[in-house]
């Protein structure tokens, strides 16, 4: 089977923990080279990666006519420039979430990917892959809720590590850009359209100066949708699913579980149903659904208009909270 050449711009710990070990697994992808600031940063990490060509920078690497497609995991502040220096090298690009730092900064991206439509770009939301959300979807289209009325979801962790790029002002850091993408991402993708006005309150934590509590509600006109995110509580998720029939909750909605398998709760007619899903990389799932899009010269799996719609939704939750009042989208 031909394969695509993946390489990896930077050396970030989720490219080495998921990614880079779910292109060794994908049966169409392959993962061939790493590029740092440094070819002894770059030498190490390739060899810690089992990764065989390491670049000194990030432009050897683009220049390299070994690599068909880019993976960007580097700070949010970098994904835009970057991204766009792989596309205009003629690389394929996955770009971690989120997309950029707003939308103005996204846009960029996307004008620079639609100037090249040849190259598959897509944001890395790896959620979407996986088989749970896959049977969510089915289970919405048939109509076993009826018309989706709520959506409530909550992603938290415990972050206080001042060197992490999460709690570092003025280059992306904060809940809302790194997980509260997600809650209303699952939200926007559970109800099926886009929110037409938001009501948000972020806190942000004095000594690092981003955001680190944020809630918000989002209304979609016939129904609404609820989220939570924090980056300084104990780590917990969810996606709860509530429709005019019934009730779906589903209890790892992002990430990988190892300790069992993944499953759904279905509360309908008064009665409680498991559906089990089983274990499953989303990771693996993500790029071979993106390395395949290469191969057959398809677009992105998911298109990057999603990308700026979510983009558009964060920047209204903090134009709210600051505003104290809600946000028409």
């Amino acid at each position: 089977m031909k394969k695509v050449r993946w390489g990896v711009l930077g050396t970030a710990k989720i490219a080495q923990e998921w990614l880079i070990p779910a292109m060794q697994e994908a049966g169409n992808a392959e993962v061939i080279a790493v590029a740092s600031r440094t070819q002894e940063k770059a030498d190490a990490y390739a060899a810690e990666c089992g990764i065989p060509k390491a670049f000194p920078s990030y432009e050897a690497l683009l220049k390299s006519g070994e690599v068909d497609a880019i993976y960007n995991p580097m700070p949010n502040h970098m994904h835009v420039p970057w991204s766009i220096a792989a596309i205009e090298a003629g690389k394929h690009v996955l770009c971690e979430k989120p997309l950029g730092l707003d939308v103005e900064d996204a846009q960029k991206l996307v004008d620079a990917a639609a100037a090249k439509p040849n190259l598959v770009v897509m944001e890395a939301f790896m959620y979407r892959f996986h088989p749970q959300w896959l049977k969510i979807k089915s289970l919405l289209e048939e109509g076993v809720l009826g018309e989706v009325k709520h959506v409530q979801t909550c992603f938290t962790y415990f972050n206080r590590d001042a060197k992490n790029v999460r709690n570092m002002p003025g280059i992306g850091g904060g809940g809302l850009l790194d997980i509260g993408c997600y809650c209303i991402s699952a939200a926007r993708l559970a109800i099926g359209k886009e929110p037409v006005r938001v009501n948000a309150s972020v806190q942000m934590d004095p000594e690092f100066g981003v955001d680190v509590h944020a809630s918000a509600q989002l209304d979609f006109g016939s129904a609404w949708a609820t989220f939570n995110c924090s980056t300084q509580s104990n780590s917990s998720q969810f996606v709860q699913i509530i429709g005019e029939k019934g009730r779906l909750v589903v209890d790892t909605p992002f990430y990988k579980r190892e300790d069992r398998p993944c499953e759904l709760v279905l509360y309908k007619d008064h009665e409680r149903e498991v559906i089990e899903i089983g274990h499953h990389n989303h990771y693996v799932a993500q790029v071979e659904a993106f390395s395949q899009a290469v191969l057959d010269g398809k677009p992105a799996p998911t298109p990057l208009a999603d990308a700026i719609h979510n983009m558009r939704v964060i920047d209204a939750c903090f134009k709210s909270a600051e505003s104290q009042s809600w946000q028409v989208l």
